[in-house]
């Protein structure tokens, strides 16, 4: 999405900008070195540490999609169709099913340790558990090689699902929403970052113009949306 977004937002700015695609983790890590200008992320608990350590400034609501637990369709731990993930959790780790992790700090990660925590499960160190390291495509080809299951954003399973033989086997519940913000990098830690330019995107990315963009991007590839625009809503009122 950002490859339709970022040149509307340069021709109407001005700005150039230089993307770097990271886990949510390591974009914070580069945050707090002053080595990026603004960020856009989905690690909730790990941004309100960001900005309450004040790294960041201007934390704005964006857009969400939501994660999905994916698998082989054989689904040798009977996951199917469970309403709760940590339920689901809990089947996996009764089959001794393997279950692939990003294991990477990464956004996704972060959810995946929190629903793990929810279902009173330490899947570290376990046979049936392992970690890549990677990012969300790569792990999801290795889970799709080794027949295991996943956590996965839904847009990221969508744009790879054709090549990978992975079904989606548990959606839908609200642990499972993926929100997005946008964070300022602050000047006060960084005098070089770009205020000026910093606080354009994160206007640019809340205004009407893009919010549009968000809300059809995907539909023509893949018969839905990949994102949900949500601009001025509260983070409590998401899914509903």
């Amino acid at each position: 999405m950002l490859d339709v977004l970022i040149p509307i937002f340069e021709k109407k700015t001005g700005y150039f900008v230089k993307t770097i695609a990271v886990g949510s983790g390591q974009a914070m890590a580069m945050g707090e070195k002053g080595e990026a200008d603004v960020l856009l992320v989905h690690s909730p608990d790990a941004e309100k540490k960001f900005i309450a350590d004040g790294f960041g400034l201007n934390r704005q609501l964006v857009m969400h999609n939501d994660f999905v637990i994916v698998g082989p369709a054989a689904d040798p731990a009977k996951i199917k169709g469970t309403k709760s993930s940590a339920e689901a959790l809990k089947l996996i780790s009764n089959a001794n099913a393997l279950f692939i992790s990003r294991g990477d700090k990464s956004g996704t990660h972060a959810k995946e340790q929190k629903l793990w925590e929810k279902a009173g499960i330490k899947p570290v160190g376990q046979k049936w558990f392992q970690e890549t390291g990677l990012g969300m495509g790569q792990t999801l080809n290795v889970a799709a090689e080794k027949k295991g299951y996943t956590l996965a954003d839904r847009g990221t399973y969508l744009s790879l699902k054709k090549n990978l033989g992975l079904d989606i086997l548990v959606e839908g519940d609200a642990a499972l929403l993926n929100i997005y913000h946008v964070i300022e990098v602050n000047v006060d830690k960084w005098p070089k970052v770009n205020v000026a330019g910093a606080k354009a995107f994160a206007e640019f990315m809340i205004s009407k113009q893009t919010q549009d963009v968000v809300n059809t991007f995907g539909i023509d590839k893949f018969g839905s949306p990949l994102f949900f625009p949500d601009a001025g809503k509260k983070v409590e009122d998401l899914g509903k």
